[in-house]
């Protein structure tokens, strides 16, 4: 597994993390500054192992591990919600986010009964909210706890 991705211009997938691939997904980690948007990979993992609603994967340029995305999926329902989504510091302003957001958007609009995507997100400094705006999502000016909503109608 190569510790660089060589290009921008990286192929962009979403992959089971393994037992072969956990520790490199665990040890991504987010800048000091975005660490209050988004819990580790450690807790998301865990809470992914308890959750039937959950499903997550690792986001890979070419074969290099970048970032984690994880979902609240109610099939019979159709809400679908990202509860996680992550790109390494290391590895952010390179399009991998965007590519792999895209690339989980069209995951939820092929499931059942799909046609809202949801997401929430901290209002302050470094807010991921204007790279979900440039994706499609738009607030619904509801409140999830203490977290602003967005929408992405399919």
């Amino acid at each position: 597994m190569s510790d660089q991705v060589s290009s921008i211009d990286a192929v962009v997938t979403l992959r089971e993390v393994t037992q072969d691939t956990l520790w490199s997904i665990l040890n991504l980690q987010v800048s000091k500054e975005q660490e209050q948007f988004v819990a580790s990979n450690a807790i998301s993992i865990a809470q992914a192992h308890y959750s039937r609603e959950a499903w997550f994967k690792a986001i890979y340029a070419d074969e290099t591990p970048v970032g984690f995305v994880m979902l609240a999926q109610d099939l019979d329902g159709g809400r679908y919600f990202l509860w996680r989504f992550m790109i390494d510091a290391r590895y952010q302003r390179k399009s991998y986010g965007r590519k792999a957001l895209q690339l989980v958007i069209e995951h939820v609009k092929l499931m059942p009964n799909a046609n809202e995507f949801r997401l929430s997100y901290h209002k302050a400094d470094g807010s991921p909210q204007p790279f979900y705006e440039k994706l499609g999502f738009r607030d619904t000016g509801r409140m999830l706890d203490d977290e602003y909503e967005m929408s992405l109608r399919l």
